[in-house]
């Protein structure tokens, strides 16, 4: 299970909330004073990081998984992305964060403030870790039961979902979630909306995230169901090369030694790709997907035989985020064969007549239909 910090900041709650949301859990303390590992920094992990990239630029996505051996970078890169991330607008006060522009996404009590005017601040993006021994009342929130006790009132206290809402949501050996957390997240990534009903409470409010798992497949598969909500996986393997592997070690033991040198030696890096995934928001409504790409992202769907039509859209999307990101107008084929492996590898059938891994499938079928 992982600890629990010893001690969450607090401030009094604004009329008509309940008590704002100050520290994520999940983080620890000391990782919380000393700066992330730069995202420019991870060395090789082209796949993985291509996909986080995207699912910065394009949260429509689906989410992003990431398997594979243990000191692989894994969790460095998801932490490491959210120092990348551009701030964002949010209502002031507000627990779950509602972004003061999109009217029809905000909780009720801030729909209800909104003829008066919505006052808003600058906040980064939450990334929040969701730890594998969590209890439902921590993911979903509950009933608050200091001013339970203390004052007589019945408030809210927000759970997980909703300090995550707008922003990530990161499981670390998400294959070894339990059941009954993997039903609730089925529920909240499908509709966007975490709906609380206990302990005398009813309410709803939005609970929109990217969800990022990572793991290790040795320590057991993933449910079918959750594994198909997640828009890319990849897989992440130890270097092999000896040049990788002594200047991951070298990196890895500058930051160690001084974890703010380091992040400024890579700060300029840093701020390029920050203005990266700003331009390629920007620029994502104006890209192009044409017939053709559809077409063979239908075509390639088909030769691998994927169940329902989940495989295309999310190419088309990936697609588009990524052209985005090259700084193209419109996607091109090679932007297709660069994110099919991570858009269909999960979704393959397991076929006892092909013992070929679903790399080597996708690569077959890019050939027979892309040429």
């Amino acid at each position: 299970m992982a600890p629990t910090p010893s001690a969450l900041s607090r401030r009094a709650p604004k009329p008509g909330f309940s008590k704002p949301i100050v520290v994520e859990p999940g983080i620890r303390a000391e990782a919380a004073a000393r700066p992330p590992y730069p995202f420019a920094a991870i060395v090789g992990q082209d796949a993985m990081r291509r996909a986080l990239l995207v699912a910065a630029v394009d949260p429509s996505v689906g989410g992003v998984l990431v398997f594979g051996d243990r000191g692989t970078g894994k969790s460095t890169a998801v932490r490491a992305l959210a120092a990348l991330l551009p701030p964002m607008r949010a209502v002031e006060g507000c627990p779950y964060a509602c972004d003061p522009a999109e009217a029809g996404a905000l909780c009720a009590e801030c729909a209800a403030r909104r003829p008066q005017g919505l006052a808003a601040r600058t906040v980064p993006v939450p990334v929040v870790d969701l730890p594998l021994g969590a209890t439902e009342d921590r993911v979903v929130g509950a009933l608050d039961i200091g001013r339970a006790l203390g004052a007589g009132e019945k408030a809210f206290e927000p759970g997980l979902l909703a300090r995550a809402n707008r922003g990530f949501l990161y499981i670390d050996e998400v294959n070894l979630l339990e059941d009954h957390l993997v039903d609730l997240l089925l529920d909240v990534a499908a509709s966007g909306v975490n709906t609380v009903e206990r302990e005398g409470l009813s309410l709803r409010h939005p609970a929109r995230f990217v969800l990022v798992g990572s793991g290790n497949p040795e320590e057991g598969e993933l449910r079918p169901q959750l594994l198909d909500r997640f828009g890319l996986a990849v897989q992440v393997a130890t270097p092999t090369d000896l040049a990788s592997r002594v200047t991951i070690v070298r990196r890895r033991d500058a930051y160690e030694r001084d974890p703010a040198g380091f992040a400024a030696e890579w700060a300029g890096e840093e701020a390029r790709l920050g203005r990266q995934i700003v331009s390629a928001r920007e620029r994502l409504g104006r890209v192009a997907v044409p017939d053709a790409v559809l077409e063979a992202a239908a075509r390639l769907c088909l030769a691998l035989g994927t169940d329902g039509l989940r495989g295309e859209l999310t190419l088309m999307r990936t697609a588009r985020a990524l052209a985005a990101l090259d700084g193209v107008q419109t996607v091109t084929l090679d932007q297709l064969r660069a994110v099919a492996p991570s858009a269909l590898g999960h979704r393959l059938r397991r076929s006892p007549l092909d013992e070929a891994g679903s790399e080597a499938r996708i690569a077959r079928a890019l050939a027979e239909v892309l040429g």
